[in-house]
């Protein structure tokens, strides 16, 4: 709804137009009719009468009496009154009447604001060959401006409205481009990271076979507490042991049982017809985290091994991986990889085979849980959880699961593993 704003102060003493009456265009406000004179308001319809009692500028003073007093003029331009004598002073020009440039302002106003031109009743009709011409094009026919009768849409409104768009429209999309923040960088992979990169392509190849359980390490976290505190009394300086070399331990011990664990599949020999060489020698590689990244060192003939020598030989690989010195012979010829992933965080993990080994067992990290004993109470245990991989081509999941169940005996009960050492 518009809103007419007056230049005078005053007080509103007549309406000719109740609430929600409709008003035509082109028809103005008493504020314009006190500009002129009688005969130029039988064209128009004032809006209200204003008794004005604030104070006049010199030049709003001249405009309301150039043709009178203009309370009077309206009055007698009131419908019912009678035709009041033509006021013989020439009427302003139409270039300088208040009325005349307001109107041509607000029609400018209007274009430039873009307001729409209502449309006429039969603007959305138009012959077959304009709505082919309109749906050839994607357009809407009610955003087309009809030249035709009545607001009729023709062919050549069509045309035009569809050249004028394309004008407006750019000519292309800017393409997209990849910017590289600033500090983004390029950097080659370490001689391990490539290593790493060509064993883990090669290991996609193998379908691999999990399986995870539970061990409870409460009695064997309470054997090696024992120990250590031995070995903390002893003059000697005997080495500490970790639960990590009762579990390299109790592997040993479990692949004696299921030597086909302890492999290599040759793949490569005849392709057509593998091999499993079975490896008498238990070379287990223990997975360390060094500065250079994941490394995998090799504890040899564990199977003829003590568990305090495993215990003294992860040190020593686990100094020389941290101070960057092992050699190549430390990290080749492993038949069976232990992953001690529990050393960082994280209970489970799926470790990936190392080929040409079969298996690799995955260490998660210990932890405190509420559990039963077998008299049904309510105790503490300290269980870890072992994840087994195995290449499904040539073990099956039963094998597996027993020597998985045998190293779970093994660690839960520390001496039935005692009298099988040597």
């Amino acid at each position: 709804m518009g809103k007419i704003t007056s230049r005078f102060d005053g007080i509103v003493k007549k309406l000719y137009y109740e609430a929600d009456d409709m008003a035509k265009v082109g028809k103005v406000s008493a504020l314009y009719a006190k500009y002129t004179n009688t005969a130029f308001l039988r064209a128009f319809q004032p809006l209200i009468d204003i008794d004005i009692q604030s104070e006049i500028s010199p030049e709003d003073a001249a405009l309301t009496q150039m043709n009178g007093n203009s309370s009077e003029a309206v009055k007698a331009a009131e419908p019912g009154s009678a035709e009041p004598p033509i006021d013989p002073s020439p009427l302003p020009s139409l270039g300088e009447s208040p009325i005349i440039e307001d109107i041509q302002n607000t029609k400018e106003i209007s274009e430039q604001v873009g307001v729409e031109k209502p449309l006429g009743k039969h603007a959305t009709l138009a012959t077959p060959a304009v709505r082919h011409l309109i749906k050839e094009l994607n357009l809407n026919i009610t955003d087309v401006t009809g030249t035709g009768k009545d607001g009729r849409v023709l062919k050549e409104d069509v045309t035009r409205f569809a050249s004028a768009k394309k004008d407006t429209q750019p000519d292309s999309q800017p393409s997209l481009t990849y910017e590289p923040r600033a500090e983004d960088k390029s950097i080659p992979l370490t001689p391990i990271q490539n290593q790493m990169f060509k064993t883990m392509t090669r290991s996609l190849s193998i379908p691999h076979f999990l399986y995870t359980d539970n061990v409870d390490f409460t009695s064997l976290s309470t054997i090696r507490r024992k120990l250590n505190a031995v070995a903390a009394k002893s003059e000697t300086q005997q080495q500490k042991v970790s639960s990590l070399a009762f579990v390299i331990k109790a592997v040993s011990l479990a692949l004696q049982s299921y030597p086909t664990i302890n492999a290599h599949l040759d793949t490569t020999t005849n392709p057509s017809r593998p091999q499993l060489h079975v490896r008498g020698a238990h070379d287990i590689g223990v997975a360390v985290d060094s500065p250079s990244g994941l490394l995998v060192p090799v504890i040899r003939n564990v199977q003829n091994r003590s568990i305090l020598s495993i215990a003294t030989e992860i040190i020593r690989l686990s100094s020389l991986a941290r101070s960057n010195k092992l050699t190549s012979a430390d990290l080749s010829g492993a038949t069976f990889t232990v992953s001690n992933i529990g050393s960082i965080g994280g209970t489970a993990v799926a470790p990936v085979i190392v080929p040409p080994q079969v298996a690799i067992l995955g260490i998660g990290k210990s932890r405190l849980v509420p559990a039963f004993d077998s008299q049904g109470q309510l105790v503490k245990k300290d269980e870890c959880v072992f994840s087994w991989s195995a290449d499904h081509r040539v073990l099956d999941g039963a094998v597996v699961a027993r020597c998985a169940e045998l190293v779970r005996l093994y660690l839960e009960d520390v001496e039935s593993m005692a009298i099988r050492l040597r």
